[in-house]
């Protein structure tokens, strides 16, 4: 993957930004409803190539060398990176889809976890859902912090520290992935700077105007020990433990902050923790 040297935008490049990272909304809103029993992984892939394509866009991760698809799907024990096929899924079954969209040479990237209902099995619905909204609150959290932050990794600061909180109120330690973290994005999917899921001592880069960032914690169940399947793509817990993966791509300006691959700009996601985004002028 491809570093660029400068990480921060221009204000015109923020606004062209706004465009791929809607489409990418656009294509995750298309496969949320269809994550129910009896889809395969490969109708939900195509949901969302579908989505992105009429909206003019092409999917970047097909633009990944050796990757086919348009999202990557990852079921139950697999964290991330998981490729669409003939899996079927399963009642309770927890799916992570991560999906991003180009569009004329700028890029978005999102991802979202959603539980299969199972009726016959609601303690297992409830725990699994449960680490998706964790995950999913660590998420707000960190893009919160952003709004805030002086230097990058406190987002990182702020992602444990909601994890860990949660966890004793629900009286469960999860485990946050380290070998597996967020990006800077723009004209590359992936690009400078790392975004740390969890603390660490330097204090990263400053956050400032023209910062654009992927914040996307991977949270586990039990160990963060994983291993790379036969496939060569999808990450696996080592002792088969949940996952959940959520991420939204977030821009710095002049004015505030913006959740790019939110439709409502990350407003209703960033009301508990008291910040308003604004939107991108």
């Amino acid at each position: 993957m491809g570093f660029r040297t400068n990480i921060y935008k221009s204000p015109a490049q923020l606004r062209l930004m706004v465009e791929p990272g809607l489409i990418t909304a656009a294509a995750l809103d298309a496969v949320r409803p269809l994550i129910r029993a009896g889809v395969s992984t490969l109708e939900l892939d195509a949901a969302a190539e579908k989505a992105i394509r009429e909206r003019g866009g092409e999917p970047n991760f097909m633009l990944v060398p050796g990757y086919h698809h348009t999202v990557c799907a990852s079921v139950n024990d697999a964290v991330v990176h998981g490729i669409p096929g003939g899996r079927i899924l399963e009642p309770g079954d927890i799916v992570s889809i991560d999906a991003g969209a180009q569009y004329k040479d700028w890029n978005g990237d999102s991802a979202i976890t959603v539980v299969v209902p199972d009726p016959s099995r609601p303690e297992l619905v409830t725990e699994r859902e449960q680490l998706s909204r964790i995950t999913e609150g660590s998420l707000w959290a960190g893009i919160a912090r952003l709004a805030k932050a002086k230097y990058l990794n406190e987002v990182g600061d702020a992602i444990q520290g909601y994890i860990e909180l949660e966890g004793q109120k629900v009286g469960h330690r999860y485990g946050i992935l380290t070998d597996y973290i967020g990006h800077g994005i723009g004209r590359d999917m992936h690009e400078a700077p790392p975004v740390f899921n969890y603390r660490v001592k330097q204090k990263g880069p400053e956050v400032k105007p023209g910062l654009v960032i992927a914040i996307e914690p991977m949270v586990v169940t039990g160990s963060i020990d994983t291993y790379v399947d036969e496939d060569e793509w999808t990450v696996i817990t080592e002792d088969g433990g949940m996952a959940s993966h959520w991420e939204h791509s977030v821009a710095v300006h002049k004015d505030g902050i913006w959740v790019l691959t939110a439709h409502d700009g990350g407003a209703a996601g960033l009301a508990p923790f008291g910040v308003v985004p604004i939107s991108i002028a």
